[in-house]
């Protein structure tokens, strides 16, 4: 099978105490698609993942404005970067930007760019404020979630919940709770960092589970992989985690999916009390940070989604073999300060010049 040398963009490069996933989806394309030429579309330039040596770091990275400046503003970011990059493909890996991508999506169709996101529907269906209705309406297990709006509703949703509860923002970071006088300090770095509404969420305690697949949107589920976290950062995200089989779970996965009708990446999130189904915690609308983990075992699912970037019929991968295990571990990326001065200044950092054209076997 050959590939078209067009660039595929690929954001979320940090790979630091809270690790996004967009140097895993890189280092899983490089498994599978070795001659691809990658671009990193950065928030920060001290984003680790743009100093790294290995297969994870792209080929060029740009910096791109924050999502809160808006569609127009990354669209006209994009076109900047085009005149110097062949982009062909985005891989977003971040919720807070997928709503941009959403309202994109002709812009950049009309620019031969292809994108692989949920309806607009199930996109927001799966949000932190409507998942608790969906999963009422679904029969879907899920701890007790209420949307305040402002600071004397989280107190009243608090009392109504029970503590302890979780005080989570509507798209990232959460706060267990323990009682009333806490509340304030949970709540409001949030609300700065996020804005209003929080979700005040039941607190369960047990051992919690994470599915990442692709969604073919038409609800079924193309591949995914299930862990058990073993391990996690202060962030919550897995440190550690170990291949598990469990049919339940699965079943629950696809009926979610079949529900939501997902097209693309997912990564579902449970808790699993002693004596009790599995809870749904969150639907989080891209790839984990541990996506490369299920390549290396042969479940290539960022591979699997570029393929069907390209248009190509896809085989599911095989599944993974329960019992494998990943674990963390930091390291100290060496660079130049320069390197870092040039992306700060110029928004930009070319590792690999553009080749001529020519074609890519994996």
């Amino acid at each position: 099978m050959s590939v078209p040398l067009r660039s595929v963009a690929v954001t979320g490069m940090h790979r630091g105490e809270n690790p996004q996933p967009g140097a895993s989806v890189v280092a899983s394309l490089r498994r599978q698609f070795p001659g691809l030429r990658t671009v990193g579309l950065s928030y920060d330039p001290l984003e680790s993942s743009l100093y790294g040596q290995g297969g994870d770091h792209p080929d060029a990275a740009y910096l791109i404005p924050f999502p809160r400046a808006g569609a127009r503003a990354l669209l006209d970011r994009l076109d900047m970067i085009r005149q110097s990059e062949d982009i062909g493909y985005i891989i977003p890996c971040l919720d807070s930007e997928i709503e941009s991508y959403l309202q994109l999506e002709e812009p950049l169709r009309e620019r031969g760019i292809r994108c692989i996101l949920p309806t607009r529907r199930s996109f927001e269906e799966r949000h932190k404020a409507s998942l608790y209705d969906f999963c009422l309406r679904h029969g879907i297990p899920s701890p007790v979630t209420l949307t305040a709006h402002d600071a004397l509703a989280v107190e009243r949703c608090a009392a109504e919940v029970g503590y302890p509860v979780y005080v989570k923002g509507r798209l990232y970071h959460a706060e267990l709770v323990h009682s009333r006088e806490g509340l304030v300090a949970g709540y409001d770095e949030i609300v700065q960092a996020w804005g209003w509404p929080v979700m005040v969420q039941e607190a369960l305690s047990g051992e919690e589970y994470d599915v990442a697949g692709v969604g073919d949107g038409e609800g079924g589920i193309v591949q995914s992989c299930s862990i058990r976290k073993l391990l996690r950062t202060s962030h919550g995200k897995g440190f550690a985690g170990i291949v598990v089989q469990d049919p339940a779970m699965d079943a629950l996965s696809a009926r979610i999916i079949h529900a939501l009708r997902w097209n693309g990446p997912f990564e579902l999130e449970f808790i699993k009390v002693p004596g009790h189904p599995h809870a749904l915690m969150e639907i989080n609308p891209r790839f984990p940070a541990w996506i490369d983990f299920p390549s290396q075992i042969g479940c290539n699912l960022p591979a699997l989604l570029f393929k069907r970037l390209l248009g190509h019929a896809v085989k599911p991968p095989p599944v993974c073999k329960p019992g494998q295990m990943f674990v963390r571990h930091s390291l100290d990326l060496v660079g130049d300060f320069a390197d870092f001065a040039a992306m700060a200044s110029s928004g930009e950092r070319i590792f690999r010049p553009l080749q001529t054209p020519e074609q890519v076997t994996p």
